[in-house]
């Protein structure tokens, strides 16, 4: 499929694709060079609610309700053979879309198909407990689905995200409203194309194109969602807490991070540079769990930044369908916020080791590439370090203790992701142990998309977990049921 043909499936509402009319579509450029891909619907308030109504509906059906849980999760297993077998395509949209490496993207749409995998080995096994109330009462626990979820997925992993939301939302029984980013709407379109034919009833997947302050808006507010899943930024993430509080409804936000790497003098360094410098460069950085700061021990710090800029310098830029290692920036807009921080920070005197700068590749010259950038000696409370910059950029901070570490590694107002690198396994569990943060990596740094490992944040990274068994709170209610026999 042409990524231009998507403009005729449009929205997808309640089993049939529609569209608007033609002053109400969004233009979807090649990050690589500006290229026109296509358009999709410019959806709003009006395809919302015929969404969200189309979605209550199913949910209420005899149809769905019949649908046990062993068949939720055969379609969920076909739903990953039919991503597997397109592969190939998949991956072409998102990198066309977004921008990254294709080998990256491939690795995403096999986490897609994990996502389904994962999730329908567990539909049949969701669980309550009895519980020893008194003699002559039996009493026990059901989790049940907990309606309409509502789902906003950020541009930067639309197919990993989209497909993590809708997996879990029919494994549990719920029906879904997903709200792709207006700038990368491609591969979840495609997605569910794909799927279509393979006997969900309709309602129960809807997908609605259209800009975040309004498709966005009008369904984080919308009284008849019944929970509200939302991956962005914390000034986001505030609006859509605050609307679904008015219909007093539960959310689930993953909202960034300024994720600590803290190398310690007795790490593995070849081990320790190669995942530093991967957790940075991914996607171009454009990652909420990221890796952008260096925390590293003082007594090593020079050999090692060293080793990491050159490492850095011999880095491929590039078109993402062409491999490179990494690929533009996502836009305009999203290139000139990246460079007013590397131009603040030049300003005020900090240290630019490599990077920095934009290049001008042939035939692409409308894409925003940048060469990773490293910033050295920065202090810890510098902007710097403290603001989630959302690009290939690391800032580097030093320490002499395992105290003054932890304290740095703790003195932002994020708090989602770390990695530890040492070979000293009490030190590794006290400091993950006093780290202020979702997830702690020890020796290494991510793991294959974490299908199985709660993730989320504490502080303004948000709350509430996807991923995993954990997951299965957001999507379900418990019901407590008493039985009195005697």
């Amino acid at each position: 499929m042409r990524a231009a043909e998507v403009k005729d499936l449009g929205c997808y509402i309640n089993g049939e694709w529609t569209v608007t009319g033609e002053n109400r579509v969004i233009e979807i450029l090649n990050p690589a060079d500006g290229s026109l891909l296509g358009f999709v619907p410019r959806g709003g308030a009006e395809e919302i609610d015929i969404a969200v109504k189309a979605a209550k509906k199913a949910f209420t059906s005899v149809e769905w309700k019949r649908m046990t849980p062993y068949y939720r999760a055969k379609f969920l297993y076909k739903t990953a053979e039919i991503i597997r077998e397109n592969q190939e395509e998949l991956a072409k949209l998102e990198t066309l879309d977004v921008g990254k490496p294709f080998i990256q993207s491939k690795a995403d749409v096999e986490i897609a198909a994990r996502y389904f995998e994962y999730y329908a080995g567990i539909a049949d096994k969701i669980m309550g407990e009895t519980i020893p109330v008194e003699p002559g009462i039996i009493d026990y626990t059901v989790r049940e689905p907990i309606g309409v979820v509502g789902h906003i997925i950020p541009w930067n992993y639309p197919l990993q995200i989209g497909a993590r939301s809708i997996a879990i939302s029919i494994a549990t029984g719920n029906t879904t409203v997903l709200k792709p980013a207006e700038d990368t709407p491609l591969s979840m379109l495609k997605l569910v194309e794909l799927i279509e034919p393979f006997g969900l009833p309709k309602g129960v997947v809807n997908v609605v194109t259209g800009y975040g302050h309004e498709a966005g808006a009008a369904l984080s507010e919308h009284p008849d969602i019944n929970h509200i899943t939302f991956t962005g930024s914390v000034e986001t993430g505030k609006k859509v807490m605050e609307s679904a509080s008015r219909n007093i409804v539960p959310v689930t936000l993953e909202l960034g991070g300024k994720s600590p790497n803290i190398v310690f003098a007795d790490c593995n360094e070849e081990n320790a540079l190669e995942l530093v410098l991967r957790s940075i460069v991914q996607n171009a950085g454009q990652t909420c769990s990221a890796g952008s700061r260096l925390i590293i021990e003082k007594s090593i710090q020079e050999t090692f930044v060293r080793k990491l800029a050159t490492m850095m310098e011999n880095l491929s830029i590039g078109p993402g369908i062409d491999n490179h290692d990494l690929g533009p920036v996502l836009s305009k807009k999203q290139f000139e916020r990246i460079n007013s921080f590397i131009d603040l920070a030049r300003k005020d005197g900090i240290t630019v080791l490599t990077g920095g700068e934009r290049i001008l590749i042939d035939n692409c010259e409308a894409g925003y590439y940048l060469k990773p950038t490293i910033f050295d000696g920065v202090p810890p409370d510098h902007y710097l370090a403290q603001e989630e910059i959302f690009g290939p950029v690391l800032t580097v901070s030093t320490f002499d203790t395992e105290e003054e570490a932890i304290e740095m590694a703790n003195g932002t107002q994020y708090g989602l992701v770390a990695g530890v690198w040492t070979e000293n396994a009490g030190k590794a569990h006290r400091v993950a142990n006093r780290l202020q943060c979702g997830q702690v990596f020890i020796n290494h740094y991510g793991a294959g998309g974490g299908i199985a490992q709660p993730f989320g944040g504490y502080k303004k990274s948000g709350f509430g977990r996807e991923k995993g068994l954990e997951a299965l709170r957001n999507y379900t209610q418990l019901k407590n049921v008493a039985l009195k026999y005697e």
